[in-house]
């Protein structure tokens, strides 16, 4: 059992940064990804930004964010940030981080929330122009 909770949300005018954070408990260590995703009003959820907890941190970006956002762990804390750049409207949003195992090859599952298995409760992101 995972358990996810995240912080770091607030609203922020545009061009602006923000960094949120996931803190990660489980039971029993494990490889694994953790996930980003955002849900505007309206829309589907999209993966944003993953990390794999070993394999030498491993990490991969949506085009839409890449380049203004950053995902970084502290594995001491049980921790994964978000640094957020260059914020625009368009990625107002609830933030989620999400966990799953790592696929046998010790590759991190694809980017769709069905993937992945364990979820924290949000945090909103608002950004005003």
């Amino acid at each position: 059992q995972i358990h996810l909770v995240e912080s770091g949300g607030g609203s922020v005018q545009a061009g602006g940064s923000l960094t949120l954070s996931c803190v990660i408990s489980e039971d029993t260590y494990s490889r694994k990804c953790i996930t980003w995703f955002r849900q505007a009003p309206g829309k589907e959820r999209e993966g944003v930004a993953r990390i794999h907890n070993t394999a030498g941190g491993w990490r991969h970006y949506a085009d839409s964010v890449n380049g203004r956002f950053i995902i970084s762990q502290n594995n001491a804390r049980n921790t994964v940030y978000l640094q957020m750049g260059g914020l625009e409207p368009e990625d107002t949003a609830m933030y989620y981080c999400a966990a799953a195992a790592v696929r046998p090859d010790n590759s991190c599952p694809v980017l769709l929330p069905g993937a992945y298995k364990y979820w924290g409760q949000g945090t909103q992101v608002t950004v005003s122009s």
